[in-house]
């Protein structure tokens, strides 16, 4: 072991880093959402992305990537499973034809009425939120590390 790079550096590191702790709790409560949306053929990563398609005008691909805190080429092939299971189209924004808009299936919708109650069991089986602090914060903050709008609720 180096003598500038003692085991304490390692100690502080483990037990100060902000992205090493969301990452890992990240992992933990993804698998819970994993397990539980197993059944129904989802990850909570699709999940995530299909219910955020649930909206009154089918968003632009760089409007949801920007909510998921994506970029557009992760997005697009997070997109195709989905698309290829019949769950989204991806169409030309008619006001922009270089745009394209994403929207939900009938089917999509069905799976994400089938997803909901295990969504929300699966929420409130994990530790109550206060224990992660501020939700709404750490949404903030998120946003503003990656340099977007914070989401809206709702």
């Amino acid at each position: 072991m180096r003598k500038d790079l003692p085991i304490d550096v390692t100690h502080e590191v483990r037990d100060s880093c902000l992205c090493l702790h969301l990452q890992r709790a990240a992992r933990v409560v993804g698998r819970c959402f994993d397990d539980a949306l197993r059944p129904l053929g989802l990850t909570h990563g699709q999940f995530s992305l299909l219910i955020s398609l649930n909206r009154p005008e089918p968003p632009r691909i760089g409007d949801v990537a920007s909510l998921l805190g994506m970029d557009r080429t992760t997005l697009t092939a997070n997109l195709k499973p989905l698309e290829r299971r019949g769950l989204l189209t991806v169409n030309p924004d008619s006001a922009d034809r270089r745009s394209r808009r994403l929207a939900l299936t009938p089917a999509a919708e069905e799976l994400l009425v089938q997803a909901l109650p295990i969504w929300r069991k699966t929420l409130a089986q994990l530790p109550p939120l206060a224990q992660f602090g501020d939700l709404a914060r750490l949404a903030g903050l998120t946003a503003e590390t990656a340099g977007t709008p914070a989401p809206e609720a709702g």
